[in-house]
């Protein structure tokens, strides 16, 4: 069967397919790492944001990730019953939440460093062509949202 002109191209053939599936792909490798952890894949990345730099609004967090503040709220409510943050008022401003890493949670740290391991493990790349791999999606994520607006990507 021969392929129209506005047909779409195989999904074996779409990059967007690649992309999103490697990311399930990466999720899956994670997830035995992260049970261990206690955490969720969205948990890990919004702890990330925090031991990059602690006590951020709610805002910040979500425009780091890319996310409507709504949608983190009830990540941050779990995060915060077990015991990895804290939030609260800002009190200079108290339309603000800020969320604060507890001690258990700048402990699991040092714990979730196994996960860089992991993917070069299931991976079979060097950690040489996984930095330009990732430079490369990171180049296209920001051309893409530079097109269509929308997010300013973190430095």
């Amino acid at each position: 069967m021969s392929q129209r002109y506005n047909d779409p191209p195989p999904l074996r053939d779409q990059l967007c397919y690649a992309i999103y599936t490697a990311g399930i792909a990466l999720q899956r490798a994670y997830k035995p790492l992260l049970d261990e952890l206690g955490l969720t894949y969205p948990q890990y990345l919004v702890l990330n944001v925090l031991w990059a730099q602690d006590q951020q609004t709610v805002v910040s967090i979500a425009d780091q990730l890319g996310l409507d503040s709504s949608i983190l709220t009830p990540l941050l409510k779990r995060l915060e019953g077990a015991g990895l943050v804290q939030r609260a008022r800002n009190l200079s401003n108290e339309r603000q939440v800020l969320v604060t890493l507890t001690d258990q949670g700048q402990a699991l740290q040092h714990k979730a460093g196994c996960l860089s391991n992991t993917l070069l493990a299931v991976s079979a790349q060097t950690p040489q062509q996984l930095a330009a791999l990732n430079h490369d999606v990171r180049h296209l994520r920001d051309e893409i949202y530079l097109q269509i607006g929308g997010w300013d990507a973190p430095a």
